[in-house]
């Protein structure tokens, strides 16, 4: 029974030292003008990882987590990039708008006539080995030609997944148990500059959370954002955020893992998030770009042979992610 007691204490002990770290530790950015959460703010360490804030603006970081971190750099859309010293950080970090960004964001009437839907259905896979598992630094855009003049609207994007069963040897059956996860996704739509990602189309932060439940494809409806396709067509991107409570609120789990190599040094590794992420070899052009959001200067590669990637899915021919779309046609 001693033993019991002095086991529940340890334990007790620790929780406590746990909630007195972290209870403290968390910091809000908002916006300087309304006062209003700056939501899925990035929080780049500038040496290849960081982290995003919540949707209410808040994010977790303390000394104990990222001992060798001494400056982040905040940006969000619509607002100047900051940067701060990690030392004595604030609770509140407040954010100036980016004027010149604001004055783009351009006002759409409500069209009322006559359209048609047509869809770009998504290619599915149940392939594991025919899938990208996402990192909190990746972001994946897909690019959608615009076929003739009439104007068209998207009202849903569908994002194709592969879930993973709980029993390998039980991961061809279609009513297999799958593994649960819950995670949050970023989703930017942005006009085609040169033929890749240019300016986002809309300043607002969109989201969407995917679990296991929602079957084969997640069907993010944006009916009511007025999103038009550009006359040179649209890039459509997923941006992993990190997963989230039971109740669709994001983490704040750490976002890479650190191993020690053979010469003593510590190597930082993205965490890898669910779900997996089938891409395809039945789309002959190379539309899907992929980017680094915390190095490289945040630039876009086209994902294709001869890239800066390295990955078995290019060598198999795999080389688009099968994203669909869902949009209406406006007759004139």
């Amino acid at each position: 029974m001693a033993v019991l007691q002095i086991t529940f204490k340890s334990t007790l002990t620790l929780l406590t030292l746990f909630f007195v770290t972290f209870s403290f530790s968390q910091t809000t950015i908002i916006d300087a003008q309304s006062q209003y959460p700056v939501s899925y703010a990035t929080v780049s360490f500038n040496n290849g990882n960081g982290l995003f804030a919540n949707d209410e603006g808040e994010f977790t970081f303390t000394r104990q987590l990222y001992p060798d971190i001494d400056t982040l750099y905040i940006s969000a859309l619509g607002y100047k990039e900051l940067k701060i010293a990690t030392l004595n950080l604030p609770k509140i970090i407040p954010m100036q708008t980016e004027t010149n960004a604001l004055d783009e964001v351009l006002i759409s009437a409500k069209i009322d006539r006559k359209f048609k839907v047509e869809d770009i259905k998504p290619y599915l896979d149940d392939d594991y080995y025919h899938c990208w598992l996402p990192t909190i630094e990746s972001e994946i855009a897909v690019y959608f030609n615009n076929a003739d003049e009439a104007l068209k609207k998207i009202t849903k994007v569908h994002f194709p997944v592969t879930l993973e069963s709980k029993d390998w040897e039980k991961r061809k059956r279609s009513n297999a148990d799958k593994k649960p996860f819950s995670t949050l996704f970023k989703v930017k739509f942005y006009n085609n500059e040169n033929g890749y990602p240019g300016k986002e189309l809309i300043y607002k932060t969109l989201v969407v959370r995917a679990t296991e439940k929602g079957g084969d494809a997640v069907v993010f409806d944006v009916s009511e954002e007025d999103i038009f396709i550009p006359e040179n067509g649209v890039f459509v991107s997923l941006q992993v955020l990190g997963y989230t409570d039971e109740n669709g609120k994001l983490l704040s789990n750490k976002k890479y893992k650190e191993i020690k190599s053979r010469d003593g040094s510590v190597v930082k590794i993205p965490t890898n998030f669910r779900p997996l992420l089938p891409f395809t070899d039945e789309i002959s052009e190379n539309r899907t770009f992929i980017k680094r959001v915390f190095v490289n200067g945040n630039k876009w590669t086209r994902f294709e042979k001869g890239s800066d990637f390295q990955s078995t899915l290019l060598q198999n021919g795999l080389n688009n992610y099968g994203m669909g779309l869902t949009y209406n046609v406006y007759k004139d």
